[in-house]
C-alpha cells in the first residue's frame, strides 16, 4: 500500500477537493453519485479510483444507494479496463480505517488491472479454524444483520 496518508478534516480531503474540482485529476466518469479518475499512484496502467462524490469516512457510511452506484461505476470502468489495457485480470481494493490499510478518508475503490508477473500480491495468512467455529462465526454475523436490518442501518 502507498505511503501517502491523507490527514485532511472530513469534507477537505483530497476527493473532496478533486469532486469540487478544486484540484486537477484524470478524470474518467462521473454521475450523480461517483467520480472515478486515475489514481496517482499507478500500480499498474488503468489503475482507477472510484469515489462517492459525498463524503462519506467508509462503507459503513455510505447510503445503499451510493453502494449500488459505485458498483455500476466499477463496472463500466472495469469493462472499459479490459478493453484498453488489454487486461486478463481484475482487482478489486476496498479498504477501511487504519487497521484496514485506508490511506484517503473518503469511501473509494481502486479498480486495478492485472496481467500475469505484473508484481502485485495479495497476501495473508490462511487459518482454517475448523466447521464448528466457521457455523459460530456465522451464527453471530446473521444475528447481527438481523438486528442492523431491524434498526434500518446502513442508511438508505
Amino acid at each position: 500500500m502507498p505511503k501517502f496518508v491523507d490527514t485532511s478534516a472530513p469534507g477537505d480531503c483530497i476527493f473532496c477537493r478533486i469532486v469540487r474540482a478544486e484540484i486537477p485529476s484524470a478524470l474518467i466518469y462521473e454521475d450523480e453519485l461517483t467520480l472515478a479518475f486515475m489514481d496517482l499512484g499507478q500500480v499498474n496502467p488503468g489503475h482507477v479510483l472510484v469515489a462517492t462524490k459525498r463524503h462519506a469516512t467508509n462503507l459503513y457510511e455510505i447510503t445503499k444507494e451510493e453502494g449500488a452506484a459505485v458498483m455500476n461505476t466499477v463496472q463500466k470502468i472495469a469493462a472499459s479496463i479490459e478493453r484498453t489495457f488489454n487486461a486478463p485480470g481484475l482487482m478489486l481494493v476496498q479498504a477501511n480505517g487504519k487497521e484496514g490499510e485506508q490511506t484517503v478518508f473518503h469511501f473509494h475503490l481502486h479498480v486495478l488491472p492485472r496481467h500475469a508477473n505484473d508484481g502485485v500480491g495479495l497476501l495473508w495468512p490462511r487459518k482454517e479454524p475448523g466447521m464448528e467455529a466457521l457455523k459460530s462465526y456465522a451464527k453471530m454475523l446473521t444475528k447481527n444483520i438481523q438486528e442492523i436490518e431491524l434498526q434500518g442501518i446502513p442508511a438508505s
